[in-house]
């Protein structure tokens, strides 16, 4: 089973993004780095799933994704084509992980990450 191990939040405007989620939730969200703010959802007992906010980019300018942790992140490209999926970004090398993103069958936009 591939666990979900992260979300990212896209917008046009993250830094209101970032301030809405920090003020009503309470998150730990970072200053940008790249462009990207990590957000920290929970700690101690009340874990959560952390993520990030960052500017969406065309084909994805604003909406919620989920990144979902494979084990072999080319092996599961293939799996997602064969079975209805399109890929809106090819695998990129991202230093500690792989991360790719595809469609699925009904349209949802989905990350697949593979640390290294």
């Amino acid at each position: 089973m591939n666990p979900v191990v992260l979300f990212e939040l896209s917008s046009q405007d993250p830094d209101r993004q970032a301030q809405f989620f920090s003020t009503v939730f309470g998150w730990e969200v970072s200053e940008p780095n790249w462009g990207y703010r990590t957000a920290k959802t929970g700690a101690g007992e009340s874990q959560g799933i952390d993520g990030g906010i960052a500017q969406g980019p065309s084909e994805f300018p604003q909406g919620t994704r989920v990144q979902i942790q494979v084990e072999n992140i080319d092996v599961s490209i293939a799996k997602a084509l064969e079975n209805g999926a399109t890929v809106s970004q090819d695998k990129m090398d991202l230093g500690d992980c792989y991360l790719a993103y595809v469609v699925d069958p009904v349209g949802v936009q989905l990350g697949l990450i593979q640390y290294k």
